[in-house]
This record gives structure tokens, C-alpha cells and sequence, in this order.
């Protein structure tokens, strides 16, 4: 397979990644969890990144999102260099460049729905943009639930409210690590409909990491990992293409 190492030509990169290493360990217990990743990741754009378990996709998303950093090589979120930024810049860049979104939810049991949506901006101390939070509360479709608990809300539900938060205070950059990874097939798809309208509607740039090859075809691009590296990418997924690539990494090396 073809290593691929940016994304469509033309298109501007959201985020970037130059030569990306991440170890673990030394000596024989060294673990080399991403070696040498270079990828751009297209504004406006929703991409997929999968491979095998041990591939390094949910350690390339936390480097990319400020959650982790790499033992050698640069992460840029548009022309803002991760290892170059202070403490309370980094914290500055995570509030307000990068939205997340985690498989299990991640919202605050004893807060409404409204309350979890907004709470980046209240610990920010910003308030919402009035029009902007109407349109993503229109999006997600969560306007007759925004005063229940999470607990009075099904998963699907529980999840959308978790996007919305990851939208509300206009992030350059989502990631969403499996978010469908709890749901049921329905909710699952209910999801991924509402990532789809967020790049379409919104030109959100929308990175998930997932398993499952339904997912990755509602994305615009989908990039694979094997060992730590980038070993292939297909455009225009649909679940034939994505399930035939998956085939040929799981295939047995001829020897």
C-alpha cells in the first residue's frame, strides 16, 4: 500500500503533523505507539482515521488535540505550533480552538443538558453567541430537552448534548474519539448524521477515530494506520472500499 501524507491538494489544513513520534518506555520495553506521521488534516472536511488495535489512532488524535504530546515532531492547529505554546496558551488553544467529543459522553451528571452545553464558555467566562448556540441547538435537535439531566436522557441524546458542547464555542478543529462506540445502531447513526451536517451545514472540520467501517463512510476521507504509520487513505469512502482495504491490512504477509 501507498503511504499518504497530506490531504486533497488545495484544500487549506485545519491541523498539520510533521514527522510525528511518540514512544513509550526505552531499551527492549521501548513501544513505538507512532513513528514518524506526517499528515495534513483538511479545513472544513470530516475525516476518519482507523487501523488495527495498537495502530496509534487514538495516540495521534490526543497528540493532535493538545491531550498528548509527541516524544519528536511538530503539531500545528492552523499556525499554532503545540510544543512551542506556554501553559496558558496551550490551555487558551484547547478552550477555544478545539472541540472533543469522547465515547462515554463525558457530561456532568448534576447539570442540565443546557448547562453541560455551555460549560467550556461559563469556566471561560464567556457567554455564547446567542444566534450561534439557537443554530447548533437546532442541529443536534435538542430543543425540547435542554432543562433534563443527563440521566433522563437516552445515550443518542447524552451524545448529541456532548457535541454540542464541542461546537457552541466554534472550535477550528473536532475530534471525536468512537463516539458511536456506546450506542445502538440507530442512535449510532443519528450521530453520525449530526457530524455529517456539521461539516456540511457549518464547514466544521470534524476528525473521528473509529472501528467500525459504517461510520467511516459517512466521512470525506479516511486514513489508516498500521504500526504507528500511515499506510493508506480512501476518498469518498463508502463500506465496500473502506471493509477492502481493512481485508488487505488483516491479510497475512507472504513470506
Amino acid at each position: 500500500m501507498t503511504e499518504q501524507k497530506h490531504g486533497r491538494p488545495g484544500a487549506v489544513p485545519a491541523a498539520r503533523v510533521r514527522h510525528l513520534t511518540k514512544t513509550y518506555g526505552s531499551g527492549q520495553a521501548l513501544v513505538t505507539a507512532l513513528d514518524d506521521v506526517s499528515l495534513d488534516l483538511a479545513a472544513g472536511e470530516f475525516t476518519a482515521i482507523m487501523g488495527p488495535s495498537g495502530s496509534g489512532k487514538s495516540t495521534l488524535m490526543h497528540c493532535c488535540a493538545a491531550l498528548d504530546t509527541g516524544t519528536s515532531g511538530e503539531v500545528y492547529i492552523g499556525d499554532q505550533e503545540l510544543t512551542r505554546l506556554k501553559d496558558k496558551a496551550l490551555t487558551r488553544l484547547r478552550r477555544d480552538e478545539i472541540g472533543f467529543v469522547f465515547q462515554s459522553f463525558n457530561l456532568v451528571p448534576t447539570l442540565t443538558a443546557r448547562e453541560n452545553i455551555v460549560l467550556p464558555l461559563a469556566i471561560a467566562r464567556r457567554r455564547p453567541d446567542a444566534g450561534w448556540f439557537e443554530s447548533v441547538i437546532a442541529t443536534v435537535g435538542l430543543g425540547d430537552r435542554l432543562d433534563h439531566k443527563p440521566n433522563e436522557l437516552s445515550g443518542g441524546q447524552q451524545q448529541r448534548v456532548a457535541i454540542a458542547r464541542a461546537l457552541v464555542s466554534r472550535p477550528r478543529i473536532v475530534f471525536a474519539d468512537e463516539p458511536t462506540g456506546n450506542l445502538d445502531s440507530r442512535s449510532g447513526g443519528e450521530v453520525l448524521d449530526l457530524l455529517r451536517s456539521s461539516v456540511d451545514g457549518h464547514a466544521q472540520t470534524i476528525v473521528m477515530v473509529t472501528h467500525d467501517p459504517v461510520a467511516a463512510a459517512y466521512t470525506d476521507r479516511v486514513v489508516f494506520l498500521a504500526d504507528g504509520r500511515v499506510v493508506h487513505e480512501v476518498r469518498d469512502p463508502d463500506r465496500e472500499s473502506v471493509l477492502e482495504v481493512m481485508a488487505t491490512m488483516s491479510a497475512p504477509v507472504a513470506r
